[in-house]
């Protein structure tokens, strides 16, 4: 089976976040790293070359697959803050209606720039989604 390239490193997240080139979506990636720090209580560490992850589960599909992923984590894009969220998105209707401008997709959730959405619902989503990620 070929390796999963998406797998945690050792390498610095401090510098791939001094890395990214935009002003406000470097400031929006080291305010949301500080945030999901404080929310699972772990450290930052890459996956891949461009995911910063916190904490680690083990993953198990239906088809008998297991990978090692993160609880939660984010990059910063060049069109949006991705944030990587466990579960199925729509259970997180009731937060995302009062959260502002975003997009969803399957596991992510997308913000163009942080001033535009409620950073206290935006925590909110975090605490859920790291309380997901640990029941699964």
């Amino acid at each position: 089976m070929a390796e999963l390239r998406t797998s945690r490193n050792g390498d610095s997240v401090e510098a791939f976040l001094a890395a990214v080139p935009d002003p406000g979506r470097r400031a929006d990636a080291v305010a949301v790293c500080s945030l999901m720090r404080a929310v699972t209580g772990a450290e930052a560490a890459m996956w891949g070359v461009g995911i910063v992850g916190f904490g680690t589960r083990r993953l198990r599909y239906d088809s008998g697959r297991e990978l090692d992923w993160f609880d939660i984590g984010f990059s910063p894009r060049k069109q949006a803050l991705t944030l990587y969220l466990p579960g199925e998105l729509d259970e997180y209707g009731d937060l995302f209606g009062r959260l502002g401008p975003h997009r969803a997709g399957k596991s992510c959730l997308y913000v163009k720039r942080l001033a535009d959405v409620d950073a206290a619902v935006l925590e909110l989503v975090l605490l859920r989604a790291v309380e997901t990620a640990r029941l699964e």
